[in-house]
Parts: structure tokens; sequence; C-alpha cells
């Protein structure tokens, strides 16, 4: 094998690794990126959830206290 083709297959090899390492990393972050959006909505609507209960039973007991 020339130098020249020898030259050739190593840059080939080095641009496929490069490759390989680009898409394993862009998968990884899509694959984590999408499960913390769900993870940080859930957190949001739980957190609403609660406030939303904190405040009916606050109402209530204002109620509560107006009817007596």
């Amino acid at each position: 094998m020339s130098d020249a083709s020898h030259s050739r297959q190593l840059l080939g090899s080095l641009v496929a690794a490069v490759l390989i390492v680009v898409v394993a990393i862009a998968l990884v972050t899509l694959k984590f990126g999408a499960s913390s959006a769900a993870e940080r909505e859930s957190l949001e609507e739980r957190q609403e959830q609660r406030l939303e209960a904190e405040e009916e039973r606050r109402e209530a007991a204002e109620e509560r206290r107006e009817e007596r």
C-alpha cells in the first residue's frame, strides 16, 4: 500500500470515528433533554395542583368561618 492510500484510509477512519461520536452525543443529548423537559413539566404540574388544592382548602376554611 502506498503512503498516500494509507493516509487516505487513516483519514477516512478518523472521519468515521468523529461522525460516530457526534451521532452518539446527539442521540444521548436528545434522549436526556426530552426526559428532562418532561420531568420539569410534570414537576410544574404537581406544584400547580398543590397550589390549587391549598387555595381550595383556604377558601373552604374561610367559608366555614363566615358561616359561623
